[in-house]
Protein backbone atom coordinates (compact mmCIF):
# COMPACT_ATOMS: atom_id res chain seq x y z
CA UNK A 1 0.00 0.00 0.00
CA UNK A 2 1.40 3.38 -1.05
CA UNK A 3 2.20 5.85 1.68
CA UNK A 4 -0.07 8.84 2.07
CA UNK A 5 1.72 11.91 0.64
CA UNK A 6 3.13 14.14 3.33
CA UNK A 7 1.31 17.45 3.50
CA UNK A 8 3.30 20.58 2.52
CA UNK A 9 3.02 22.26 5.91
CA UNK A 10 4.40 19.26 7.79
CA UNK A 11 7.13 18.89 5.17
CA UNK A 12 8.41 22.44 5.56
CA UNK A 13 8.18 22.27 9.35
CA UNK A 14 10.31 19.10 9.39
CA UNK A 15 12.72 20.63 6.90
CA UNK A 16 13.23 23.63 9.16
CA UNK A 17 13.37 21.35 12.19
CA UNK A 18 16.26 19.37 10.71
CA UNK A 19 17.98 22.61 9.80
CA UNK A 20 17.51 23.90 13.34
CA UNK A 21 19.09 20.77 14.80
CA UNK A 22 22.22 21.47 12.74
CA UNK A 23 22.20 25.18 13.56
CA UNK A 24 22.09 24.42 17.29
CA UNK A 25 25.02 22.04 16.90
CA UNK A 26 26.93 24.82 15.12
CA UNK A 27 26.22 27.31 17.88
CA UNK A 28 27.04 24.88 20.70
CA UNK A 29 30.34 23.98 19.03
CA UNK A 30 31.58 27.53 18.47
CA UNK A 31 30.40 28.82 21.86
CA UNK A 32 32.11 26.02 23.79
CA UNK A 33 35.30 25.73 21.72
CA UNK A 34 38.61 26.92 23.18
CA UNK A 35 40.43 27.82 19.96
CA UNK A 36 39.69 31.20 18.32
CA UNK A 37 39.82 29.59 14.88
CA UNK A 38 36.61 27.74 15.84
CA UNK A 39 34.97 30.07 18.35
CA UNK A 40 35.67 33.34 16.49
CA UNK A 41 36.59 32.44 12.91
CA UNK A 42 33.81 29.79 12.72
CA UNK A 43 35.97 27.26 10.85
CA UNK A 44 33.68 24.30 11.53
CA UNK A 45 30.47 22.63 10.37
CA UNK A 46 27.77 20.23 11.61
CA UNK A 47 25.33 17.98 9.76
CA UNK A 48 22.91 15.03 9.76
CA UNK A 49 23.58 12.04 7.49
CA UNK A 50 21.52 9.04 6.35
CA UNK A 51 21.75 5.96 8.56
CA UNK A 52 22.38 3.49 5.72
CA UNK A 53 23.99 5.49 2.90
CA UNK A 54 25.70 8.32 4.79
CA UNK A 55 24.17 10.82 2.38
CA UNK A 56 23.67 14.40 3.49
CA UNK A 57 20.26 15.12 5.04
CA UNK A 58 20.86 18.61 6.45
CA UNK A 59 23.74 20.91 7.29
CA UNK A 60 23.95 23.93 9.57
CA UNK A 61 23.60 27.34 7.95
CA UNK A 62 26.66 28.49 9.87
CA UNK A 63 28.90 25.74 8.47
CA UNK A 64 31.52 25.99 5.73
CA UNK A 65 30.17 25.13 2.26
CA UNK A 66 33.32 23.18 1.35
CA UNK A 67 32.43 20.67 4.08
CA UNK A 68 29.08 19.91 2.41
CA UNK A 69 30.57 17.24 0.19
CA UNK A 70 33.54 16.15 2.25
CA UNK A 71 31.57 15.41 5.43
CA UNK A 72 29.22 13.21 3.43
CA UNK A 73 32.18 11.27 2.05
CA UNK A 74 33.93 10.96 5.41
CA UNK A 75 30.71 9.74 7.07
CA UNK A 76 30.39 7.12 4.34
CA UNK A 77 34.00 6.09 5.00
CA UNK A 78 33.20 5.60 8.69
CA UNK A 79 30.11 3.54 7.83
CA UNK A 80 32.13 1.34 5.48
CA UNK A 81 34.87 0.74 8.08
CA UNK A 82 32.30 0.03 10.79
CA UNK A 83 30.60 -2.60 8.61
CA UNK A 84 33.87 -4.35 7.84
CA UNK A 85 35.41 -4.20 11.31
CA UNK A 86 33.43 -5.79 14.17
CA UNK A 87 35.21 -3.78 16.87
CA UNK A 88 34.06 -0.58 15.12
CA UNK A 89 30.37 -1.60 14.99
CA UNK A 90 28.31 1.40 16.14
CA UNK A 91 26.76 1.50 19.60
CA UNK A 92 24.83 4.25 21.38
CA UNK A 93 27.22 6.84 22.79
CA UNK A 94 30.07 6.04 20.37
CA UNK A 95 31.91 8.91 18.66
CA UNK A 96 34.38 8.19 15.86
CA UNK A 97 37.27 10.53 15.11
CA UNK A 98 38.84 10.73 11.62
CA UNK A 99 40.95 13.19 9.65
CA UNK A 100 42.44 10.95 6.95
CA UNK A 101 42.34 13.07 3.77
CA UNK A 102 42.05 9.98 1.57
CA UNK A 103 38.91 8.82 3.39
CA UNK A 104 36.59 11.63 2.41
CA UNK A 105 38.64 14.37 4.03
CA UNK A 106 40.36 17.66 3.34
CA UNK A 107 43.61 18.53 5.08
CA UNK A 108 44.71 17.00 8.37
CA UNK A 109 43.77 20.02 10.49
CA UNK A 110 40.06 19.46 9.69
CA UNK A 111 39.17 16.82 12.29
CA UNK A 112 35.78 15.09 12.04
CA UNK A 113 33.68 13.56 14.78
CA UNK A 114 30.98 11.11 13.63
CA UNK A 115 28.29 9.82 16.00
CA UNK A 116 25.69 7.13 15.30
CA UNK A 117 22.22 8.35 16.27
CA UNK A 118 19.88 5.69 17.65
CA UNK A 119 16.16 6.20 18.08
CA UNK A 120 14.22 3.63 20.08
CA UNK A 121 17.04 1.12 19.65
CA UNK A 122 17.39 1.55 15.87
CA UNK A 123 20.24 3.29 14.04
CA UNK A 124 18.33 6.17 12.47
CA UNK A 125 21.09 8.47 11.16
CA UNK A 126 24.58 9.80 11.79
CA UNK A 127 25.57 13.15 13.28
CA UNK A 128 28.88 14.59 12.17
CA UNK A 129 30.92 17.72 12.60
CA UNK A 130 34.27 19.12 11.54
CA UNK A 131 36.50 21.50 13.45
CA UNK A 132 39.73 23.08 12.29
CA UNK A 133 42.29 22.24 14.97
CA UNK A 134 45.04 24.89 15.19
CA UNK A 135 47.70 22.18 15.16
CA UNK A 136 47.86 18.49 14.26
CA UNK A 137 51.63 17.96 14.50
CA UNK A 138 53.88 17.74 11.48
CA UNK A 139 56.80 19.82 10.26
CA UNK A 140 55.53 23.27 11.22
CA UNK A 141 53.22 24.82 13.82
CA UNK A 142 49.69 25.05 12.46
CA UNK A 143 50.04 22.24 9.91
CA UNK A 144 50.31 24.42 6.81
CA UNK A 145 53.62 23.10 5.56
CA UNK A 146 54.44 24.77 2.26
CA UNK A 147 57.27 22.33 1.47
CA UNK A 148 55.85 18.95 2.50
CA UNK A 149 56.27 16.21 -0.08
CA UNK A 150 54.37 13.45 1.75
CA UNK A 151 51.41 13.44 4.08
CA UNK A 152 53.38 12.14 7.09
CA UNK A 153 55.27 15.44 7.12
CA UNK A 154 51.99 17.33 7.53
CA UNK A 155 50.86 15.83 10.81
CA UNK A 156 49.02 13.02 12.58
CA UNK A 157 46.70 11.04 10.27
CA UNK A 158 43.77 9.34 11.99
CA UNK A 159 41.70 6.54 10.43
CA UNK A 160 38.16 6.09 11.79
CA UNK A 161 38.54 5.03 15.44
CA UNK A 162 36.24 5.36 18.44
CA UNK A 163 37.35 8.27 20.58
CA UNK A 164 34.25 7.81 22.74
CA UNK A 165 33.04 4.28 23.44
CA UNK A 166 29.44 4.10 24.66
CA UNK A 167 29.76 7.61 26.04
CA UNK A 168 33.17 7.23 27.70
CA UNK A 169 36.26 9.01 26.40
CA UNK A 170 38.99 6.53 25.46
CA UNK A 171 41.98 7.86 27.39
CA UNK A 172 44.46 5.68 25.48
CA UNK A 173 43.49 7.03 22.05
CA UNK A 174 43.35 10.54 23.48
CA UNK A 175 46.88 10.19 24.85
CA UNK A 176 48.17 9.06 21.45
CA UNK A 177 46.62 12.12 19.82
CA UNK A 178 47.84 14.58 22.44
CA UNK A 179 51.35 13.12 22.33
CA UNK A 180 51.64 13.95 18.63
CA UNK A 181 50.38 17.54 18.45
CA UNK A 182 51.55 20.92 19.71
CA UNK A 183 49.76 22.84 22.49
CA UNK A 184 48.14 19.56 23.47
CA UNK A 185 47.05 20.94 26.85
CA UNK A 186 44.73 23.35 25.02
CA UNK A 187 43.04 20.75 22.81
CA UNK A 188 40.83 19.07 25.35
CA UNK A 189 38.53 22.10 25.35
CA UNK A 190 37.95 21.78 21.60
CA UNK A 191 37.51 18.00 21.82
CA UNK A 192 34.83 18.25 24.49
CA UNK A 193 33.11 21.11 22.64
CA UNK A 194 33.04 19.07 19.43
CA UNK A 195 31.56 16.06 21.21
CA UNK A 196 29.09 18.22 23.13
CA UNK A 197 27.75 19.67 19.87
CA UNK A 198 26.84 16.17 18.73
CA UNK A 199 25.12 15.51 22.06
CA UNK A 200 23.02 18.65 21.51
CA UNK A 201 22.12 17.35 18.05
CA UNK A 202 21.15 14.00 19.52
CA UNK A 203 18.77 15.65 22.00
CA UNK A 204 17.17 17.97 19.44
CA UNK A 205 16.75 15.26 16.80
CA UNK A 206 15.18 12.95 19.38
CA UNK A 207 12.67 15.67 20.24
CA UNK A 208 11.81 16.12 16.55
CA UNK A 209 11.22 12.39 16.11
CA UNK A 210 9.19 12.21 19.31
CA UNK A 211 6.91 14.92 17.95
CA UNK A 212 6.36 13.70 14.39
CA UNK A 213 7.36 10.02 14.48
CA UNK A 214 10.32 8.33 12.81
CA UNK A 215 8.25 7.14 9.84
CA UNK A 216 6.97 10.63 8.99
CA UNK A 217 10.43 12.20 9.37
CA UNK A 218 11.99 9.52 7.16
CA UNK A 219 9.30 10.14 4.55
CA UNK A 220 10.00 13.87 4.73
CA UNK A 221 13.75 13.31 4.32
CA UNK A 222 13.18 11.28 1.13
CA UNK A 223 10.73 13.85 -0.20
CA UNK A 224 13.14 16.72 0.52
CA UNK A 225 15.92 14.88 -1.31
CA UNK A 226 13.73 14.37 -4.39
CA UNK A 227 12.58 17.98 -4.36
CA UNK A 228 16.15 19.33 -4.07
CA UNK A 229 17.14 17.23 -7.07
CA UNK A 230 14.13 18.52 -9.02
CA UNK A 231 14.93 22.11 -8.10
CA UNK A 232 18.55 21.80 -9.15
CA UNK A 233 17.55 20.16 -12.43
CA UNK A 234 15.10 23.00 -13.06
CA UNK A 235 17.87 25.58 -12.51
CA UNK A 236 20.25 23.68 -14.78
CA UNK A 237 17.68 23.68 -17.57
CA UNK A 238 17.92 27.49 -17.66
CA UNK A 239 21.54 27.19 -18.86
CA UNK A 240 21.88 26.88 -22.67
CA UNK A 241 23.02 23.42 -23.75
CA UNK A 242 26.64 23.36 -24.81
CA UNK A 243 30.25 22.74 -23.88
CA UNK A 244 31.98 25.46 -21.89
CA UNK A 245 35.68 25.72 -21.09
CA UNK A 246 37.27 27.46 -18.11
CA UNK A 247 40.69 27.66 -16.53
CA UNK A 248 42.29 28.59 -13.22
CA UNK A 249 45.87 28.54 -11.98
CA UNK A 250 47.61 27.77 -8.68
CA UNK A 251 50.78 29.85 -8.20
CA UNK A 252 52.99 26.84 -7.45
CA UNK A 253 52.99 23.76 -5.27
CA UNK A 254 55.43 25.28 -2.77
CA UNK A 255 58.26 22.98 -3.88
CA UNK A 256 58.51 23.38 -7.67
CA UNK A 257 58.19 27.01 -8.69
CA UNK A 258 55.86 26.44 -11.61
CA UNK A 259 52.12 27.10 -11.88
CA UNK A 260 49.54 24.32 -11.70
CA UNK A 261 46.71 24.61 -14.21
CA UNK A 262 43.11 23.49 -13.81
CA UNK A 263 41.40 22.81 -17.13
CA UNK A 264 37.64 22.72 -16.71
CA UNK A 265 35.22 21.45 -19.34
CA UNK A 266 31.56 21.76 -18.42
CA UNK A 267 29.07 19.97 -20.63
CA UNK A 268 25.50 21.03 -20.06
CA UNK A 269 22.85 18.74 -21.54
CA UNK A 270 19.17 19.13 -20.65
CA UNK A 271 19.02 18.91 -16.84
CA UNK A 272 22.52 17.67 -16.03
CA UNK A 273 26.01 19.13 -15.96
CA UNK A 274 29.14 17.08 -16.52
CA UNK A 275 32.52 18.30 -15.24
CA UNK A 276 35.76 17.12 -16.83
CA UNK A 277 39.14 18.25 -15.43
CA UNK A 278 41.29 15.54 -16.98
CA UNK A 279 43.45 18.07 -18.86
CA UNK A 280 44.76 19.59 -15.62
CA UNK A 281 48.36 19.46 -14.35
CA UNK A 282 49.70 16.11 -13.11
CA UNK A 283 50.19 15.32 -9.39
CA UNK A 284 52.62 17.76 -7.81
CA UNK A 285 55.46 17.30 -5.34
CA UNK A 286 54.28 19.89 -2.85
CA UNK A 287 51.12 20.15 -0.70
CA UNK A 288 48.77 21.56 -3.33
CA UNK A 289 47.30 18.21 -4.32
CA UNK A 290 43.55 17.84 -3.80
CA UNK A 291 41.93 14.67 -2.50
CA UNK A 292 38.93 13.57 -4.54
CA UNK A 293 36.38 14.38 -1.80
CA UNK A 294 37.55 18.00 -1.78
CA UNK A 295 37.53 18.12 -5.58
CA UNK A 296 33.91 16.93 -5.68
CA UNK A 297 32.91 19.30 -2.90
CA UNK A 298 34.50 22.22 -4.75
CA UNK A 299 32.29 21.53 -7.76
CA UNK A 300 29.23 21.32 -5.50
CA UNK A 301 29.91 24.60 -3.73
CA UNK A 302 30.63 26.38 -7.04
CA UNK A 303 27.22 25.38 -8.42
CA UNK A 304 25.58 26.29 -5.10
CA UNK A 305 27.10 29.77 -5.45
CA UNK A 306 25.33 30.06 -8.80
CA UNK A 307 22.01 28.69 -7.54
CA UNK A 308 21.96 29.66 -3.83
CA UNK A 309 18.19 29.15 -3.45
CA UNK A 310 18.33 25.35 -3.92
CA UNK A 311 18.23 23.61 -0.49
CA UNK A 312 21.27 21.57 0.51
CA UNK A 313 21.00 17.78 0.81
CA UNK A 314 22.19 14.79 -1.18
CA UNK A 315 19.58 15.41 -3.88
CA UNK A 316 21.10 18.80 -4.67
CA UNK A 317 24.15 17.16 -6.19
CA UNK A 318 22.51 14.31 -8.14
CA UNK A 319 22.43 16.22 -11.47
CA UNK A 320 26.14 17.12 -11.13
CA UNK A 321 28.31 14.47 -12.74
CA UNK A 322 32.05 14.68 -12.11
CA UNK A 323 34.52 12.64 -14.14
CA UNK A 324 37.25 11.50 -11.75
CA UNK A 325 40.39 13.44 -12.78
CA UNK A 326 42.84 10.56 -12.46
CA UNK A 327 46.55 11.31 -12.98
CA UNK A 328 46.10 14.99 -12.09
CA UNK A 329 46.83 16.97 -8.93
CA UNK A 330 43.07 17.04 -8.35
CA UNK A 331 42.94 13.35 -7.41
CA UNK A 332 45.57 12.95 -4.72
CA UNK A 333 46.43 9.45 -3.58
CA UNK A 334 48.55 8.35 -0.64
CA UNK A 335 51.20 9.57 0.18
CA UNK A 336 50.76 12.90 -1.67
CA UNK A 337 50.85 15.96 0.59
CA UNK A 338 47.55 17.85 0.67
CA UNK A 339 47.61 20.67 3.24
CA UNK A 340 46.63 23.26 0.62
CA UNK A 341 43.77 21.31 -0.95
CA UNK A 342 40.74 22.55 0.98
CA UNK A 343 42.01 26.04 1.77
CA UNK A 344 43.40 26.94 -1.67
CA UNK A 345 43.02 24.39 -4.49
CA UNK A 346 39.28 24.06 -3.81
CA UNK A 347 38.89 27.75 -4.56
CA UNK A 348 40.77 27.44 -7.85
CA UNK A 349 38.42 24.61 -8.85
CA UNK A 350 35.41 26.80 -8.09
CA UNK A 351 36.97 29.66 -10.08
CA UNK A 352 37.42 27.36 -13.07
CA UNK A 353 33.70 26.52 -12.92
CA UNK A 354 32.79 30.21 -12.72
CA UNK A 355 35.18 31.01 -15.57
CA UNK A 356 33.56 28.38 -17.78
CA UNK A 357 29.91 29.15 -17.05
CA UNK A 358 30.14 32.96 -17.19
CA UNK A 359 30.06 32.51 -20.97
CA UNK A 360 26.67 30.81 -20.72
CA UNK A 361 25.09 32.98 -18.04
CA UNK A 362 26.84 36.36 -17.72
CA UNK A 363 23.87 37.84 -15.86
CA UNK A 364 24.17 35.27 -13.02
CA UNK A 365 27.92 34.99 -12.67
CA UNK A 366 30.77 37.27 -11.66
CA UNK A 367 34.48 37.84 -11.99
CA UNK A 368 36.79 35.73 -9.82
CA UNK A 369 36.87 36.47 -6.08
CA UNK A 370 40.11 36.75 -4.07
CA UNK A 371 40.11 32.97 -3.85
CA UNK A 372 42.51 32.43 -0.97
CA UNK A 373 41.96 31.82 2.72
CA UNK A 374 45.26 33.56 3.43
CA UNK A 375 46.43 30.80 5.77
CA UNK A 376 49.11 32.17 8.10
CA UNK A 377 50.33 30.26 11.14
CA UNK A 378 52.65 31.68 13.78
CA UNK A 379 53.90 29.24 16.37
CA UNK A 380 56.21 29.99 19.29
CA UNK A 381 56.71 30.42 23.02
CA UNK A 382 55.36 33.26 25.12
CA UNK A 383 57.74 33.84 28.10
CA UNK A 384 55.24 36.11 29.89
CA UNK A 385 52.62 33.34 30.04
CA UNK A 386 55.17 30.53 30.14
CA UNK A 387 53.42 28.52 27.45
CA UNK A 388 53.62 27.67 23.77
CA UNK A 389 51.03 28.82 21.25
CA UNK A 390 49.94 28.47 17.63
CA UNK A 391 48.15 31.46 16.12
CA UNK A 392 46.20 30.87 12.92
CA UNK A 393 45.08 33.82 10.79
CA UNK A 394 42.41 33.67 8.08
CA UNK A 395 42.09 36.86 6.03
CA UNK A 396 39.47 38.21 3.64
CA UNK A 397 39.78 39.54 0.11
CA UNK A 398 37.83 41.21 -2.65
CA UNK A 399 34.86 39.65 -4.43
CA UNK A 400 34.57 39.90 -8.20
CA UNK A 401 32.43 42.49 -9.91
CA UNK A 402 29.10 41.34 -11.38
CA UNK A 403 26.56 42.66 -13.86
CA UNK A 404 24.66 44.53 -11.14
CA UNK A 405 27.51 46.20 -9.28
CA UNK A 406 30.97 46.18 -7.75
CA UNK A 407 32.44 43.35 -5.71
CA UNK A 408 32.43 43.31 -1.90
CA UNK A 409 35.67 44.30 -0.16
CA UNK A 410 37.23 42.11 2.56
CA UNK A 411 34.75 39.29 1.99
CA UNK A 412 35.20 35.73 3.22
CA UNK A 413 36.73 33.06 1.03
CA UNK A 414 34.89 31.22 -1.74
CA UNK A 415 34.76 28.01 0.26
CA UNK A 416 33.11 29.20 3.42
CA UNK A 417 31.82 31.75 5.87
CA UNK A 418 34.92 31.80 8.06
CA UNK A 419 35.87 35.27 9.17
CA UNK A 420 39.07 36.80 10.43
CA UNK A 421 39.42 36.42 14.17
CA UNK A 422 39.04 39.90 15.71
CA UNK A 423 42.52 41.37 16.10
CA UNK A 424 41.71 42.33 19.71
CA UNK A 425 41.17 38.64 20.46
CA UNK A 426 44.42 37.61 18.79
CA UNK A 427 46.37 40.30 20.64
CA UNK A 428 44.85 39.07 23.90
CA UNK A 429 45.68 35.40 23.24
CA UNK A 430 49.10 35.76 21.59
CA UNK A 431 52.24 37.94 22.03
CA UNK A 432 51.64 39.99 18.89
CA UNK A 433 50.57 43.50 17.94
CA UNK A 434 48.65 44.30 14.76
CA UNK A 435 50.22 47.57 13.64
CA UNK A 436 48.05 47.88 10.54
CA UNK A 437 44.74 46.55 9.30
CA UNK A 438 43.58 48.48 6.26
CA UNK A 439 41.98 48.22 2.85
CA UNK A 440 44.30 47.06 0.06
CA UNK A 441 43.59 50.10 -2.09
CA UNK A 442 43.99 49.67 -5.82
CA UNK A 443 43.63 45.87 -5.64
CA UNK A 444 40.12 45.73 -7.15
CA UNK A 445 40.27 44.69 -10.81
CA UNK A 446 39.16 47.45 -13.17
CA UNK A 447 35.89 46.93 -14.98
CA UNK A 448 32.52 48.46 -15.74
CA UNK A 449 31.86 47.00 -12.30
CA UNK A 450 35.17 46.84 -10.44
CA UNK A 451 36.31 44.11 -8.09
CA UNK A 452 36.25 44.53 -4.33
CA UNK A 453 39.44 45.22 -2.40
CA UNK A 454 41.59 42.97 -0.28
CA UNK A 455 43.20 43.96 3.02
CA UNK A 456 46.66 44.86 4.31
CA UNK A 457 47.78 43.79 7.75
CA UNK A 458 51.05 43.97 9.67
CA UNK A 459 51.89 41.79 12.67
CA UNK A 460 54.79 42.58 15.03
CA UNK A 461 56.10 40.02 17.49
CA UNK A 462 56.19 41.49 21.01
CA UNK A 463 57.73 38.69 23.07
CA UNK A 464 59.71 35.49 22.71
CA UNK A 465 60.47 33.94 19.37
CA UNK A 466 58.34 32.27 16.73
CA UNK A 467 58.21 30.55 13.37
CA UNK A 468 55.88 31.65 10.59
CA UNK A 469 54.43 29.52 7.81
CA UNK A 470 51.90 30.39 5.14
CA UNK A 471 49.97 28.69 2.37
CA UNK A 472 48.22 31.35 0.29
CA UNK A 473 47.68 31.89 -3.41
CA UNK A 474 47.17 34.43 -6.21
CA UNK A 475 50.67 35.77 -5.67
CA UNK A 476 51.69 35.09 -9.29
CA UNK A 477 48.48 36.11 -11.05
CA UNK A 478 45.44 37.89 -9.64
CA UNK A 479 41.81 36.72 -9.66
CA UNK A 480 40.57 36.77 -13.24
CA UNK A 481 38.41 39.51 -14.66
CA UNK A 482 35.64 38.57 -17.09
CA UNK A 483 33.99 40.02 -20.17
CA UNK A 484 36.83 42.50 -20.64
CA UNK A 485 37.43 43.19 -16.95
CA UNK A 486 40.92 43.44 -15.46
CA UNK A 487 42.39 40.88 -13.08
CA UNK A 488 42.38 41.66 -9.37
CA UNK A 489 45.48 42.65 -7.41
CA UNK A 490 48.02 40.13 -6.17
CA UNK A 491 48.59 38.53 -2.79
CA UNK A 492 51.92 39.69 -1.32
CA UNK A 493 53.93 38.65 1.73
CA UNK A 494 56.96 40.46 3.14
CA UNK A 495 58.90 39.84 6.35
CA UNK A 496 60.88 42.70 7.90
CA UNK A 497 63.65 41.59 10.26
CA UNK A 498 66.76 43.20 11.71
CA UNK A 499 68.65 41.56 8.83
CA UNK A 500 66.48 43.16 6.13
CA UNK A 501 63.43 42.45 4.04
CA UNK A 502 62.47 38.93 2.94
CA UNK A 503 59.96 37.92 0.24
CA UNK A 504 59.19 34.19 -0.10
CA UNK A 505 60.61 32.68 -3.31
CA UNK A 506 57.18 31.14 -3.99
CA UNK A 507 55.56 34.54 -3.35
CA UNK A 508 52.69 33.31 -1.18
CA UNK A 509 53.96 30.01 0.23
CA UNK A 510 56.76 29.41 2.71
CA UNK A 511 57.49 27.80 6.06
CA UNK A 512 59.70 27.96 9.12
CA UNK A 513 60.53 31.65 8.81
CA UNK A 514 62.23 32.64 12.08
CA UNK A 515 60.61 35.65 13.73
CA UNK A 516 62.29 37.57 16.57
CA UNK A 517 60.98 40.33 18.83
CA UNK A 518 60.27 43.42 16.76
CA UNK A 519 60.13 41.58 13.42
CA UNK A 520 57.12 42.31 11.26
CA UNK A 521 54.97 40.26 8.88
CA UNK A 522 53.31 42.31 6.13
CA UNK A 523 50.49 40.66 4.15
CA UNK A 524 48.28 42.11 1.40
CA UNK A 525 45.39 39.97 0.14
CA UNK A 526 44.05 39.93 -3.43
CA UNK A 527 41.26 42.06 -4.81
CA UNK A 528 38.44 40.64 -6.92
CA UNK A 529 38.42 40.61 -10.72
CA UNK A 530 36.66 43.29 -12.73
CA UNK A 531 33.47 42.68 -14.72
CA UNK A 532 33.05 44.22 -18.19
CA UNK A 533 34.96 46.87 -20.12
CA UNK A 534 36.64 49.34 -17.71
CA UNK A 535 36.08 52.19 -20.17
CA UNK A 536 32.32 51.82 -19.61
CA UNK A 537 32.48 52.53 -15.89
CA UNK A 538 30.23 55.38 -14.83
CA UNK A 539 32.35 58.57 -14.32
CA UNK A 540 30.37 59.26 -11.14
CA UNK A 541 31.48 55.90 -9.73
CA UNK A 542 35.08 56.68 -10.65
CA UNK A 543 34.85 60.07 -8.93
CA UNK A 544 33.56 58.32 -5.82
CA UNK A 545 36.41 55.76 -5.99
CA UNK A 546 38.93 58.61 -6.21
CA UNK A 547 37.35 60.57 -3.39
CA UNK A 548 37.44 57.53 -1.11
CA UNK A 549 41.05 56.73 -1.98
CA UNK A 550 40.29 53.40 -3.62
CA UNK A 551 42.40 54.34 -6.64
CA UNK A 552 44.77 57.20 -7.40
CA UNK A 553 44.04 59.55 -10.29
CA UNK A 554 46.89 57.95 -12.27
CA UNK A 555 45.47 54.46 -11.67
CA UNK A 556 42.03 55.54 -12.86
CA UNK A 557 43.47 57.03 -16.03
CA UNK A 558 45.71 54.05 -16.75
CA UNK A 559 43.29 51.26 -15.85
CA UNK A 560 39.91 52.74 -16.73
CA UNK A 561 40.99 54.96 -19.62
CA UNK A 562 39.39 58.01 -18.01
CA UNK A 563 40.62 61.13 -16.22
CA UNK A 564 38.55 62.16 -13.23
CA UNK A 565 38.81 65.30 -11.17
CA UNK A 566 38.63 64.94 -7.41
CA UNK A 567 35.73 66.42 -5.48
CA UNK A 568 38.14 68.82 -3.79
CA UNK A 569 39.11 70.29 -7.13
Amino acid sequence: MAKKPIDPVTLVVIQNGLQQVCNEMDLAFCRAAFSPVISEALDRSDGIYHGETGELIAQGELGLPVFVGTMQFSTQAVIERARKTPVLAPKPGDVYIVNDPYLGGTHLMDVRFVKPFFYKGRLFSWLSNTGHWPDIGGMVPGGFSANATEVEQEGLRLPPVKLYKEGKLDEEILSIILSNIRIADQRIGDIKAQAAALTIGEKRLTALLDRYGAEVVEQAIEELKQRASQQMRARIRTIPDGVYHGEAMVDSDGVVDEPLVIKMKVTKADEEMHFDMTGSSPPCRGPMNSVIATTYSSIYLAVKHIFPDVPINAGTFEPLKVLDPHDTFLYAKYPRSVSGCAAEVSQRIAEAVFNALVQAMPDRLFAAPAGTSGNLALGGYDPKRDRSYVMYVISGGGYGGWHGGDGISNGCSTIGISKTTPIEVMEQYYPVLFEEYSLHEGSGGAGEHRGGFGVNYTIRLRRGEARASMVMDHGRSGPRGVLGGEDGGLNTVRVETAKGSYVPPHLSKDQDIEIAVGDRLHVSTPGGGGYGNPAKRDPADLARDLERGYYTADQIKARFGQAVKSAAE
